[in-house]
């Protein structure tokens, strides 16, 4: 019951504000660096390894501490430091608050706008990889649950763009989800036990993309 559960709350029916971002997708494909299918298994690919290296060790720390901690503000600042792209750096804060008001609804008994609050007190935004982390632990999921479900949400948001920019018909996108799951056992294996301080960016052409959002004609709602 408790995974059928975490299923729901990763559904992208769920809205959290994730369905309005490409994540760099939209202006790889408007720059070029992403037109044929090999290019954007490619794409997913390295997405994916930096999220795993850069986001994983994050999780990681966050789940085996709470707001109230002394380490935890540390973590959290080093975390808001390295968001240095504007478009992610402002959806990330949207979707963390997005994220906090939607599990307090259902769950009122774990008191989750104490996050919300400490967040607040610290004029540090609520960023989801966060509070998605610190909500989900104290309504008691594990942190292999935590993990898996992080990098599924990165990849269907991914493939979900995808689909809205015309790049790849339905039907496609579903099978290059489908695959790229025997991807995700490596990534995890490779950041078992990394906490914050380890965490690292290696897709410096994604990310060079990522700040060209603002410098496009968006077709989605959001960049």
């Amino acid at each position: 019951m408790q995974f059928a559960r975490l299923l729901h709350l990763v559904d992208s029916a769920i809205p959290t504000g994730s369905f309005a971002y490409s994540y760099g997708l939209e202006s790889s494909i408007t720059f070029g660096l992403v037109n044929t299918p090999f290019a954007l298994r490619n794409y997913l690919y390295s997405y994916l390894q930096q999220a795993g290296s850069a986001e994983l060790p994050f999780i990681y720390s966050a789940f085996h501490l709470t707001e109230k901690s002394p380490k935890f503000q540390a973590v959290a600042e080093e975390y808001d430091a390295q968001l240095l792209v504007p478009a992610l750096y402002k959806a990330s804060a949207v979707q963390g608050r997005n994220w906090l008001k939607l599990l307090a609804t259902f769950y009122p008994e774990a008191a989750l706008e104490t996050i919300t609050q400490w967040f607040t007190a610290q004029n540090i935004p609520p960023h989801f990889t966060l509070v998605f982390t610190l909500a989900l632990q104290r309504v008691g999921f594990g942190l292999e649950e935590l993990k898996a479900m992080y990098l599924h949400m990165l990849l269907r948001d991914q493939l979900s763009a995808a689909i809205r920019l015309g790049f790849l018909g339905p039907l496609e996108g579903h099978q290059l989800q489908h695959d790229f799951y025997a991807v995700f056992e490596h990534i995890l294996a490779a950041q078992v036990g990394k906490e914050y301080g380890e965490a690292t960016r290696s897709a410096f052409l994604l990310d060079a993309a990522q700040v060209l959002h603002e410098d496009i004609y968006s077709k989605l709602f959001q960049n």
